[in-house]
């Protein structure tokens, strides 16, 4: 092997373009627990917003564990996430149990949000759950096998 173009420390950032950001802050505000930390979606409707990158084009994010899941609503109304197109699959999110993991079901259940099962991947190493997003984008929680 030859010497690495670049040594990462993993991911800084990960930025999900949305159809209705309204939508997509209340649905990430519940999952998550918290407020976004950025947030320009206020200005929405300001004709200008779309094409500012330093007001994240009307979007918003959340920080946690030192890094940022932010959301840009740029998508054109009724357009749907494809995991086979060419891009993003999913966005798979650290959680540190299993036990961690029937928690957060729980708590879908108890949200009306729906849910895949905990579902242990053996040849992974891990354990996941499972849910879409409003855009249809698969969230994963994943913990390490006990």
């Amino acid at each position: 092997m030859s010497e690495p173009i670049v040594t990462p420390l993993g991911f800084s950032h990960v930025r999900l373009t949305v159809t209705d950001i309204r939508r997509s802050k209340a649905f990430y505000e519940r999952l998550f627990g918290m407020p976004p930390g950025s947030d320009f979606s206020d200005q929405i409707d300001d004709p200008t917003i779309r094409d500012d990158p330093w007001r994240t084009y009307g979007g918003c994010s959340f920080t946690f564990g030192g890094q940022t899941l932010g959301l840009r609503p740029v998508a054109p109304a009724g357009d749907q996430f494809d995991p086979d197109r060419v891009g993003l699959d999913h966005v798979s999110f650290r959680v540190g149990s299993v036990d961690d993991l029937h928690a957060a079901a729980e708590r879908l259940d108890a949200a009306g949000i729906e849910h895949g099962d905990v579902t242990d991947l053996p040849p992974f190493g891990l354990v996941i759950l499972s849910v879409q997003d409003p855009d249809d984008v698969n969230l994963e929680f994943a913990a390490p096998r006990p």
